[in-house]
């Protein structure tokens, strides 16, 4: 619950609100599955590095990275098979961050990289 001050006719008027977020699995908006993928992070030009995306989204990705990344940062995420993808950092921690997808990822091409990391862990 949270409270707030309206100004009314000049004078200020205490109320209260609750609300509750219509997103799925706590803040998510769609299921996220582990994997382990390697793949390709830059900031544009020519940085490009590794990182392992260790869980997937359609809307987005956590990644294991070599590197500090800054949360804020916009960056291009090259993942196997779909190619490279536009996404802003939402949050970092040392080594490890998460990014949202600038373009929601087609289904299709979600379960052809969920099949490529069952693959690797069936050999």
């Amino acid at each position: 619950m949270h409270g707030y001050a309206l100004l009314m006719n000049d004078q200020s008027v205490m109320f209260a609100a609750e609300f509750e977020p219509a997103m799925l699995n706590g803040r998510r908006r769609s299921p996220r599955a582990p994997v382990s993928l390697d793949a390709r992070v830059g900031r544009g030009g020519l940085d490009r590095a590794l990182c392992r995306v260790v869980d997937l989204s359609i809307h987005g990705a956590r990644l294991q990275t070599y590197s500090p990344i800054k949360a804020g940062s916009m960056i291009w995420l090259t993942l196997p098979v779909i190619g490279p993808i536009a996404a802003t950092v939402v949050w970092a921690d040392d080594f490890v961050c998460g990014c949202q997808f600038q373009t929601v990822i087609a289904e299709d091409q979600f379960t052809t990289l969920l099949d490529l990391d069952q693959s690797r862990n069936a050999a």
